[in-house]
């Protein structure tokens, strides 16, 4: 049987004239409908195709097998981009990389899998070699394919290559693994070769189609993860939706020193003022930034955005709103110099930053009185309150992080996610302390009364969905240790032991010991402004 072309099977995103992407959000999935609408507007998208949410309930109808004529449709597609690229997939001498990525109908941030750098292999590594000019580049993204096929596509447990990680920064001497030059990083790809042999099987595929076979369907698959269950039980999202897959070409954020990659909301998402709110991670991939493995700052973007990048993240924020009328979170990642944009959305953000942008909108005339009214009516007026700390000033904070919401949490420390959920449903109130912010943490994430993490990203998947909830957010707190085997945090020399009260201050970043008082303040004036938008 092979399966055409058609509109309902495959759509094309900046792959020429014959692009037209026609389909509804609910056949696309909210990323590629958004990209679609992005290329059409000339903002920089990577050429795409995407098998819709049609191809998913045939995968699904068919127990979890990829219909028959996958591959003739993944020939057409891959075509379209080859042309538009002027690489081959499986190229040995112009090799084209692909992501693939998950595109649901509705936002489910992190909950689903992505695969990037499929196309490298053996045979590929030399073609990418000539044509990029980058050891380092190749050997980092062929070490990522390796571990994120491994994990995701065959399901192998993470730990091992996180050992090997580990194994190769102590051996090199260097603190992390982006400090690692191009000859460790490829003994590091060969020894996680090596952790790939299942018995007498080797569960990487060195053929990039079935590289490609695979990453697809691990992403139609994780939409039955247990996270991305919880999720949608969470927000009341109907499991029958699906999710599309979107294969686009590589672009490699890992390039260098003018490459990186990055998340951008329009505005602040925790107070809704009107400014670029920034992570950027240079010389990395996407999923390094929204992973929550990473500590970036706003200050890192300052320090390593040049100054034509942040122009055109500036006048590309304009665009957006203009365009979707409302606040966007946007990813992109930085080439050689040149930007491209991977990703658009409406952005979660906190009741407060709710009330602020739809006042805001509605002042510049982007929405009608009507419409900002419509946007914050389900928000009661606890939930609009802010939360401060009283007299915080006489108290010695034990650390400082990076603030990622706004408000005041309080409650037992607990470093494990199932003893949280435990002890939240026995009617304690309990604050998430972890090493890094994962959206496998999403159901304790729904009980805790804040999030403390040692690393992540103000912008990490997990930090947006505790930032969406309202839940007071530090990370990046690198003042803090955990000893998860004993129980035990350390901040600095200051010991503390699970259940022992925090309290954390979202708004500075700033975490203390015990219980401090806290003021509950309503936003009258946003509120008096809302009121008199005209109508």
């Amino acid at each position: 049987m092979t399966v055409k072309a058609t509109p309902l099977a495959l759509h094309l995103i900046g792959c020429g004239p014959q692009s037209a992407a026609a389909g509804t959000v609910r056949q696309l999935g909210f990323k590629a409908y958004n990209l679609a609408r992005l290329a059409r507007l000339g903002v920089p998208v990577p050429p795409a195709f995407v098998l819709g949410t049609d191809w998913f309930h045939e995968f699904q109808a068919l127990d979890g097998q990829l219909p028959p004529g996958t591959r003739d449709l993944l020939q057409v597609g891959l075509g379209h981009i080859e042309t538009a690229s002027g690489l081959a997939f499986g190229g040995a001498r112009r090799p084209l990389l692909v992501s693939a990525r998950s595109g649901a109908p509705v936002s489910m941030p992190g909950m689903l899998e992505t695969v990037l750098d499929v196309g490298l292999c053996d045979t590929t590594l030399s073609g990418f070699l000539r044509l990029s000019g980058n050891p380092r580049l190749v050997w980092d993204s062929y070490r990522r394919l390796i571990e994120g096929y491994a994990e995701i596509v065959a399901g192998l447990d993470s730990a091992p290559f996180a050992a090997a990680r580990q194994e190769a920064v102590a051996n090199a001497l260097v603190s992390s693994i982006a400090e690692l030059d191009f000859r460790a990083l490829r003994a590091l790809a060969q020894r996680e070769l090596e952790l790939c042999n299942v018995g007498a099987a080797q569960v990487f595929s060195q053929s990039p189609v079935e590289q490609l076979e695979g990453a697809i369907a691990a992403v139609f698959r994780s939409w039955d993860s247990p996270k991305a269950k919880f999720y949608r039980q969470a927000h009341g999202i109907d499991p029958a939706l699906g999710t599309a897959v979107t294969v686009q070409r590589m672009v490699f954020g890992n390039a260098g020193g003018t490459s990186g990659a990055g998340v951008g909301f329009t505005r602040d998402p925790s107070t809704g003022q009107a400014e670029l709110y920034l992570d950027y991670a240079p010389n990395a991939q996407g999923e390094d930034v929204v992973s929550g493995r990473t500590r970036l700052s706003g200050a890192i973007v300052a320090e390593t955005l040049t100054a034509k990048i942040r122009k055109e993240l500036g006048q590309l924020a304009a665009l957006l709103e203009q365009e979707f009328r409302d606040v966007q979170e946007f990813e992109f990642t930085v080439e050689n110099g040149k930007l491209f944009i991977l990703q658009t959305r409406d952005a979660k953000r906190t009741p407060l930053a709710a009330l602020r942008i739809a006042v805001e909108l509605a002042e510049s005339g982007l929405l009608t009185a009507k419409q900002a009214r419509e946007r914050v009516a389900k928000l009661t007026p606890a939930q609009l309150e802010t939360v401060e700390l009283a007299g915080a000033e006489s108290a010695e904070p034990l650390a400082t992080g990076i603030p990622a919401s706004v408000g005041v949490g309080t409650g037992a420390a607990v470093c494990d996610p199932v003893r949280a959920i435990e002890r939240a449903r026995a009617g304690e109130a309990v604050i998430l302390v972890r090493d890094g912010v994962a959206t496998s943490d999403i159901a304790a994430l729904e009980v805790a009364a804040g999030l403390l993490a040692v690393g992540g990203a103000r912008t990490a998947h997990a930090a947006v969905v505790a930032r969406q909830l309202g839940k007071p957010c530090i990370v990046g707190c690198t003042g803090l240790e955990i000893d998860t085997s004993q129980r035990v945090l350390h901040f600095g020399s200051r010991r503390l032991v699970e259940g022992d009260m925090l309290t954390l201050d979202a708004a500075s970043g700033r975490v203390y010991a015990g219980v401090l008082s806290s003021v509950r303040r309503r936003p009258s004036e946003l509120l008096d402004r809302l009121a008199k938008l005209p109508d």
